[in-house]
């Protein structure tokens, strides 16, 4: 039986949408993730170089899982309410938690030499760009695949919390290469649900820009956000001088 994703997909390829609106909804999901990788590299950037910030994370642990609990209850609370958000609070809420990132990693700042980060940083650049214009260009539904790397990424969430445990060096770098191809796979797959999403509404509302629409292009950009972040973390195991 096909599925409401493949149908709904079927059903925007065939249909005649206002390609401005389309267009300027898809600048905004990354206009509005590149500010927020932005904002979490410059802040990234200042903690780490504030001896009295870096201190205080390191030092003290429940300062740290504090900050990891309030990123995470940050995307928690906007993806289940945003909603009944108005769209001004909902990129509060957003720029609030691409900070608290970059907060936490700052101590990447301590661990890696500056120009490895760099280069890392542009090759994370490189594969998003690369992945994302497959997810944007491709024909194929890809929703078969999302779920498959949806699956696969609980996987490494308990195998990664296993290996906290067990601390072993094997097991990590599995998980680390596993985590760059998941991720890079999310990358195509996320794009192009976002870009199915797009043509969906404005094939429904037309091209009216309203409060919902912004919404729907804000949380196109914190999941693409997710995506890169996640992969940059993976690959600068992989890449990373450390000092």
């Amino acid at each position: 039986m096909e599925s409401s994703y493949t149908k709904s997909y079927t059903n925007y390829t065939r249909a005649i949408d206002n390609p401005t609106t389309f267009a300027m909804l898809m600048r905004k999901v990354y206009t509005w993730m590149a500010l927020a990788l932005a904002l979490t590299g410059l802040t990234a950037f200042y903690c780490a170089h504030n001896t009295n910030i870096v201190y205080a994370i390191v030092s003290n642990s429940a300062l740290f899982w504090g900050l990891m609990i309030a990123e995470f209850a940050a995307v928690v609370y906007l993806s289940a309410r945003i909603e009944r958000m108005s769209f001004t609070t909902a990129g509060i809420v957003f720029l609030v938690y691409s900070v608290l990132n970059g907060v936490t990693f700052s101590v990447i700042f301590l661990a890696y030499t500056m120009a490895s980060i760099a280069s890392t940083f542009f090759v994370t650049a490189g594969t998003f760009g690369a992945m994302s214009l497959v997810g944007y260009f491709i024909k194929k539904d890809l929703g078969a695949i999302g779920r498959f790397l949806m699956m696969a990424l609980i996987g490494l969430i308990i195998a990664s919390v296993v290996n906290m445990f067990l601390q072993s060096s094997g097991l990590m770098w599995i998980c680390t290469f596993a985590g760059v191809l998941i991720f890079s796979g999310l990358t195509a797959y996320d794009t192009q649900k976002i870009k199915q999403m797009f043509h969906t509404h404005v094939h429904t509302h037309g091209g009216e820009m309203n409060d919902s629409t912004m919404k729907l292009a804000l949380m196109g950009s914190l999941t693409l956000y997710l995506d890169f972040i996640n992969l940059f973390l993976y690959l600068i195991r992989i890449l990373g001088d450390r000092k």
